[in-house]
């Protein structure tokens, strides 16, 4: 799906040459999984000569040793948090200067979303997703997925990711309202659907 490429596109342009220069750049990874999807962004900001100090949020602890010695080679630190998204972002802490969401906010319900991401909100000044677009397009790949080698498993994962995804505003209707945010959406890729939302300075 080409994630890494699509995030590395929507987050360029957004983040403030002031906020590369300084030292680190806070990020978070909302379900980050292993981890290894941001080490795209890390060889291009380390390029910009930025410093990035990474949060990996999932309820499971699957960064590893050698993930994190590659974002080290890229002058970043990354720590693995391993907690509830719910939980961890009630608690008091700095503001992220990023926050990133991969194919993770699809699994949630209207109401529950709306919940994660008005606390997002309060937490981050810029929050870039990438998610599963609800497409007639999306659909038919999904169900071309077995031409791919991909097993029964990740055959119906997929059909059902793409019925839970993203058409539309769908996602900046459920951002917080007001005008204290710059937002956009819209479809990204092949089979994808993008958001980003950008406080205003």
């Amino acid at each position: 799906m080409r994630h890494p490429r699509i995030l590395a596109r929507l987050i360029r342009g957004h983040v403030d040459e002031a906020i590369v220069r300084r030292r680190p750049i806070r990020l978070v990874e909302l379900g980050a999984g292993d981890g290894t999807l941001l080490l795209r962004l890390a060889r291009e900001w380390s390029a910009r000569g930025a410093s990035v100090q990474a949060t990996f949020l999932d309820r499971q602890g699957l960064v590893s040793a050698e993930t994190v010695r590659l974002f080290a080679a890229s002058d970043w630190t990354a720590s693995n948090v391993v907690a509830d998204a719910f939980e961890w972002l009630k608690q008091s802490a700095p503001v992220a200067d990023v926050m990133v969401s991969n194919l993770f906010l699809h699994h949630f319900p209207d109401e529950r979303l709306q919940e994660l991401l008005c606390m997002a909100a309060a937490r981050t000044n810029l929050f870039v997703a990438c998610e599963p677009c609800r497409a007639p397009l999306a659909m038919v790949a999904s169900r071309l997925l077995w031409f791919a080698g991909c097993n029964a498993v990740t055959r119906h994962d997929a059909v059902v990711s793409v019925r839970a995804g993203f058409v539309g505003h769908e996602l900046s209707a459920l951002w917080p309202s007001g005008s204290g945010w710059t937002l956009g959406e819209r479809p990204v890729g092949w089979v994808s659907h993008g958001f980003l939302a950008r406080r205003n300075a």
